[in-house]
């Protein structure tokens, strides 16, 4: 196959990772404020996809990350990274459709490694930075999400006590409306880089760049575009999930849950920390929770969120491996893989249209919702 073209091919795949990362993480910036009413769902994706286009081109620190931090650039192909951006595409559809709000981001990750270490050994692998870069920011993210939002989250409840609670909930959509669009606009700076850094990892390994480039002004549009267009597109089964299926959320928990997160999320930017947006979204979702009255929080449904979080590289990372043996054979491997991700993604569209998700019943639950209870700060 020509090279130039499995350049192009590699290009339309890595944005439309983009695409579903847009839409698999619009929860993480929009989900408490559509589930406490300080934003309509068509409105709240609306402004969500603005600010994510326009975070990305604030910072190209998480980019360089990936294309010259996570595997050895001068060692695999545009076909390897191909792979690797199936098997990303392939599970962020899986979690999906079952409402997970697993990481796009370690998806991406483990597909990259996975197909890295198929087709070019261990020692491809940079799995120092990866520990660096990737581990510890997936360990300590939420951790520091959720501690930052259980503070906020108590000082809001002692010091608005004494106010009529509908004058509280009037002020906090307010506030909430503009802590999730900091949330959009800091998953910009993040999340939209990750495709930025894999378009530039490929245009490196085939020879279109130099080593060490930074992503060239069509790629951080175009990833940005793309990523809008996912984040305007809803997602509507994480956001239900994020938003009333954790704990029920006030205002006023929204309002410091979407703080704490745009905060971790622009700080790691900063510093080049490939984060997942997703694991800290829900440790601020499950702080302010915390904050409230730990009985409020679902714990089945948090414990199924985690395991989706620790399967999510080591399975992107098998299904790459798998696609790199594939691809690697020639023309005719790669185009297989090309067609089984396009035939998987078809099976996962049409079993989600079974039970329909969409703007209208969002804020709606297969069940009951669990009794509400006082907030801690308050009966203190």
């Amino acid at each position: 196959m020509d090279p130039s073209i499995i350049v192009m091919v590699v290009v339309v795949a890595a944005l439309a990772f983009d695409f579903t990362n847009g839409f698999h993480d619009t929860a993480n910036a929009m989900a408490t404020s559509i589930a406490t009413g300080a934003l309509r769902p068509k409105a709240a994706v609306a402004i969500s996809a603005v600010l994510n286009l326009a975070g990305a081109f604030l910072s190209v620190e998480v980019a360089k990350t990936i294309s010259g931090g996570i595997v050895d650039e001068a060692r695999i192909t545009p076909v390897v990274v191909f792979a690797g951006l199936v098997a990303a595409i392939i599970w962020n559809l899986l979690t999906w459709l079952f409402g997970l709000p697993s990481s796009s981001s370690h998806a991406l990750f483990g597909g990259l490694i996975g197909a890295t270490w198929v087709a070019s050994g261990a020692g491809a692998v940079h799995f120092g930075k990866i520990v660096e870069k990737v581990l510890l920011p997936a360990v300590a993210s939420p951790v520091i999400a959720g501690v930052v939002a259980m503070a906020g989250t108590f000082l809001v409840y002692r010091i608005t006590a004494a106010v009529r609670q509908d004058v509280v909930s009037r002020s906090f959509k307010t506030a909430q409306a503009l802590s999730g669009s900091l949330v959009s606009l800091a998953h910009g700076t993040n999340d939209a880089q990750k495709t930025m850094g894999v378009i530039t990892l490929t245009l490196i390994s085939s020879g279109a760049l130099a080593a060490g480039s930074a992503p060239p002004l069509w790629v951080i549009l175009s990833a940005g575009v793309a990523i809008a267009a996912g984040t305007y597109f809803g997602g509507w089964r994480i956001v239900q999930t994020m938003g009333k299926k954790i704990t029920d959320i006030q205002t006023q928990q929204g309002f410091a849950a979407q703080t704490s997160a745009a905060v971790t999320i622009l700080a790691s930017s900063h510093l080049g920390f490939a984060l997942s947006t997703t694991h800290v979204s829900s440790g601020g979702i499950i702080g302010s929770g915390l904050a409230r009255d730990a009985r409020g929080v679902r714990w089945n449904v948090a414990g199924r969120m985690a395991l989706a979080w620790l399967l999510t590289l080591p399975a992107a990372g098998l299904v790459g491996a798998l696609a790199a043996l594939v691809a690697r054979q020639g023309a005719v491997g790669t185009v297989l893989v090309g067609a089984a991700g396009v035939a998987v993604a078809l099976v996962i569209y049409l079993r989600s249209r079974r039970r329909p998700v969409t703007a209208d019943n969002v804020n709606e639950t297969d069940g009951p919702s669990e009794p509400e209870q006082p907030p801690v700060a308050v009966a203190a």
